[in-house]
């Protein structure tokens, strides 16, 4: 389930992303189903994990869910269903301290869009296994409220002396994942990239997402 919602600012790529992950779908045997809105995902993810493997939330903006769909996510991840967050996912649901706990971290700001380097610290994953040390990416370099290190996996961090803005110093991480503290809890992946809609034309951001849908546990290995 690819959920789209926005309330606040509303991203052009969003297409392009929906795009991308159907794409990957229809290459690795998964279906994916889009919505905008919030009933239809609260409904949808009632069914649990056996119904819908994962969440993906697709940069969403602000305020996206009902009380009830609250609800319903977190006993969805609580069972087991995987969620992961792209982009602006990070900037969603500022009102509710549970999505903040299960994202990571919450966006605070981004300079201008702009090429940059993302250093790789984990290539033990299948979201970063395929690159380099060092990912030459454009982007806006979110910054968060508060590095997640230290209660998440980093997996990959913005090298802020390869671009122009940059306001978290040296610990910048911008891809991450956690197992959920529930028992039995899904996983949780996030990454900070795909604001343009060339990047989900990329093939290794389409990989970086394919990898992170593979560690929530919507594609398994061939």
């Amino acid at each position: 389930m690819v959920f789209t919602r926005t309330t606040a600012y509303r991203h052009d790529s969003i297409p392009d992303g929906i795009a991308a992950l159907r794409s990957l779908g229809e290459a690795n045997g998964f279906a994916v189903e889009a919505t905008e809105d919030p009933d239809l995902l609260a409904d949808g993810l009632a069914a649990g994990p056996e119904a819908y493997r994962a969440v993906v939330f697709l940069s969403t903006s602000g305020e996206v869910l009902t009380p009830a769909g609250r609800e319903v996510l977190r006993q969805y991840t609580g069972a087991g269903g995987g969620f992961m967050g792209v982009h602006a996912a990070a900037c969603t649901e500022y009102d509710w301290p549970y999505y903040g706990e299960l994202l990571g971290a919450r966006f605070a700001r981004h300079p201008d869009l702009q090429p940059g380097v993302v250093t790789v610290e984990d290539h033990d994953h299948p979201a970063t296994e395929h690159l380099g040390p060092r990912w030459q990416f454009t982007d806006e370099w979110y910054d968060f409220r508060a590095s997640p290190r230290g209660s998440v996996r980093v997996l990959a961090s913005a090298d802020e002396s390869s671009y122009q803005g940059g306001g978290m110093g040296t610990d910048h991480p911008l891809v991450w994942c956690r197992e959920n503290d529930s028992p039995g809890g899904g996983r949780v992946f996030y990454t900070a990239l795909g604001h343009s809609g060339e990047a989900y034309a990329d093939p290794d951001f389409r990989r970086h997402l394919l990898g992170g849908l593979r560690y929530v546990g919507l594609v398994r290995r061939p």
